[in-house]
Order: structure tokens, then sequence, then C-alpha cells
């Protein structure tokens, strides 16, 4: 599974302005509802729910939430980079700049599974995530998710 598969241009905030978990989820609902066309409050309401049972905080300053949707047909990406860190109560304890959400169909179970550790092998790059961090435009943003390691254990 290829990053491009999951992710489009409009689904890329390349700056965004958050101060609080609550304010990130809140701002990365609002725009799936805007690639997938569902509810920003279904869309909310499923990633704080997942947010509750554990911080998708997975270290290094990076946050993957996640959540199966209702009514989703494929599943979707959607990747923030944060103006300033914020604390995300991540593994670590370090906070989050990088967040990459992944909103998946209900039932999907492998197909999420596989898109998850795609974007962590993605994140766990460290070449990528320092391109990702000096970025603030949205098209180079894309591109570095979209192409970024082509190893693929399948």
């Amino acid at each position: 599974m290829d990053l491009g598969d999951l992710l489009r241009l409009e689904a890329v905030v390349p700056a965004m302005k958050a101060k609080s978990k609550r304010q990130v989820l809140q701002e990365l609902a609002g725009r799936g509802a805007i690639v997938t066309g569902l509810s920003e409050r279904g869309i909310f309401d499923v990633l704080l729910q997942r947010e509750r049972l554990g911080s998708t905080g997975v270290g290094h300053g990076i946050a993957i939430p996640h959540a199966p949707l209702p009514g989703l047909g494929r599943p979707v990406g959607i990747f923030a980079r944060l103006e300033r860190p914020i604390d995300f109560e991540s593994v670590d304890g370090l906070p989050v700049d990088l967040i990459f959400t992944l909103l998946s169909p209900l039932g999907a179970g492998a197909d999420h599974l596989k898109a998850l550790a795609r974007i962590a092998r993605v994140l766990r790059d460290g070449e990528i995530t320092a391109k990702l961090r000096a970025s603030v435009d949205a098209s180079a943003i894309y591109a570095l998710l979209s192409h970024g390691p082509t190893t693929d254990a399948a």
C-alpha cells in the first residue's frame, strides 16, 4: 500500500495552528469532513473516542490518530504539520508536531492495519520527517508522503 492511495492534496494541512490535542482533533475532523463528505462531528467523535482508549502519539513528535468511520467507502488519510508542537500524551512524553490521521471503513480490519503499518514505516524515516518539519508547502508535503520509502514488506 502506498500513502498516495490514502492521501489527497486537499487532505494536507501544512501549518496547523492548535494549542491542544482536542483542538487538533477538531481541525482534523473538519478537514476529514471536506475530503470525505461525512459529518465533521461524527469524525471528531470517533477520533476522540479512540484517543480515550490510549494516546495515538507514537513518539518522536509523531501521532497517528485512527478510527473506523461508518459510511466511509475507502481508507482516507489526513496529514497535518503543526506550527508549534503540542502535548499529545505520547508514549515518549515528547510533544507532537506531525500527525497522520487514518479513517477507515467499518470492518476494514486487515486493510486498516496494513495502512497503519505503512504510515508508521514512512514516518519512522528520519530524512522524511526532517523534510516534513522543514516544509510549509502542501504540495511538497504531499509529494514527500505519497512517494516515501519504496521498500514495503506487504
